[in-house]
């Protein structure tokens, strides 16, 4: 959107509506060692038509990592959709509906959301499903929430697998509600629980697949979850879920996720947007929003906001979440992602990824200095590689990647000194027999001895 800017004349006509005599009156409430000191560190001024030229140039740094093959992973995968999810999601009554609080002059909004639900309770094997969240991160800490506040205990226990981001959301959420956090450590690319869950223990929280691509075996949670009488909660990719069992099929209490595979660009990491499914037993407690059909008073099939009491702007300081909207938009797009797919087309998506991430072990696996860090590990679409070499290796090899136009290589140095020399790489239903060949022929120029 263009910048008008105001004129001096039209600040001080503002300050003095709201009894401010100068710019500086308004940061008073900031204590003044957090306040800059000196003028900005800009440019002098220049003309706008400089201005907008300048701001291209920066934009074209940009450089999406669709322009070329792409293997990242990481929480964002580069999955398609068809044209017409783009043409549907645009148009005027889907871009400009807010929270429809008037269900009789919002119908199709709620009909949408409506079929979301009921298809994200599918895919999770779970009873109900709320309106969407915000992102993946914020629905695995409002899981931790819901939990706690059920069983009022004090601890949760989350797996290392689960992505970095939910884990700080997590961290965020808990850090005035007197709960403790407990990281439960990856043995052989999986979860190990041995000794970390007890009576205190509110939920425990996987990922599947996990941060490192590995599959996670869904049983052993919930027994162990059952003897201590925790919420088994998963965090899922629900792309995977066409082959894999879902975790609702496998007895967890929660599941929730974050939604971007489906129908979402990768947008340069955001946004997407989040779900929330559990058993009808817990629909009260849920965050956000649930939409419901019913019948209006003509007889007619119709849908309401049928629960909506989790919110601040309804129960105030008795409210179970803060969570007030969802990504409706994007959520939209998921939905009619599922609907154009249906259950085959999202099996074969999902097989399409799986045998792509097959070719690419099987194309990698004979490079010199590299190999899968958990070779009996099962995968899905993403995989993690060790490199002899380490850090300092990993970071050359990423550039030779971003050299030769290809996105690729996620370090994995941030989630411990056992990571260091570890990387992730993930494929999807896009990438082709030459996107693989690039990339090993770009390995294999950067590993030479």
């Amino acid at each position: 959107m263009p910048w008008v800017q105001n004129t001096e004349q039209d600040q001080q006509a503002m300050l003095a509506d709201i009894g401010v005599e100068s710019l500086q009156g308004l940061f008073e409430s900031i204590p003044e060692e957090f306040r800059l000191q000196g003028p900005l560190n800009l440019p002098s001024s220049i003309s706008e038509a400089q201005l907008v030229e300048a701001m291209a140039s920066l934009g074209k740094r940009n450089q999406p990592a669709t322009a070329g093959p792409c293997f990242l992973g990481g929480g964002t995968w580069n999955h398609g959709w068809p044209a017409l999810v783009d043409h549907l999601s645009t148009r005027s009554e889907f871009l400009t509906a807010y929270t429809p609080y008037q269900p009789e002059c919002s119908q199709g909004t709620l009909q949408w959301i409506f079929e979301f639900q009921t298809m994200i309770a599918e895919i999770t094997g779970m009873e109900v499903a709320n309106a969407s969240m915000y992102d993946g991160a914020s629905s695995c800490a409002e899981a931790m929430l819901l939990a706690l506040a059920s069983t009022r205990r004090k601890k949760v226990v989350v797996s290392q697998g689960v992505h970095p981001d939910s884990r700080q959301a997590i961290a965020t959420f808990l850090r005035h509600q007197k709960a403790e956090i407990v990281i439960a450590p990856l043995v052989d690319g999986k979860t190990d629980l041995t000794g970390y869950v007890d009576e205190n223990t509110a939920a425990v929280l996987i990922q599947q697949p996990n941060h490192l691509g590995v599959v996670e075996s869904l049983s052993p949670v919930v027994e162990t979850c059952r003897e201590h009488e925790a919420w088994a909660t998963a965090s899922i990719q629900p792309v995977a879920m066409g082959l894999l069992r879902s975790p609702g099929d496998a007895g967890f209490d929660l599941v929730v996720g974050e939604g971007q595979g489906l129908g979402v660009p990768m947008a340069f990491g955001g946004p997407g947007f989040g779900f929330f499914a559990t058993r009808l037993e817990h629909v009260r407690r849920m965050p956000g929003r649930l939409v419901g059909a019913t019948v209006d008073n003509r007889g007619q099939r119709a849908f309401s906001l049928t629960f909506q009491t989790r919110e601040q702007h309804i129960r105030r300081e008795k409210a179970t979440s803060n969570i007030c909207t969802n990504n409706s938009l994007m959520a939209l797009r998921g939905c009619l992602q599922l609907a154009a797919l249906g259950p085959q087309g999202l099996q074969e998506m999902a097989c399409a990824s799986r045998e792509r991430a097959l070719d690419l072990v099987e194309s990698l696996q004979t490079l010199p200095g590299l190999e899968l860090a958990f070779p009996e590990a099962p995968f899905f679409q993403e995989t993690c590689w060790r490199l002899a070499s380490g850090l300092k290796g990993i970071l050359a090899l990423r550039s030779a990647c971003r050299n030769a136009g290809i996105a690729a290589v996620l370090p994995l140095a941030d989630e411990g000194p056992e990571f260091e020399s570890c990387f992730t790489l993930a494929c999807t239903e896009k990438n082709s027999s030459a996107d693989l060949t690039a990339l090993k022929a770009t390995f294999a120029a950067d590993l030479e001895p």
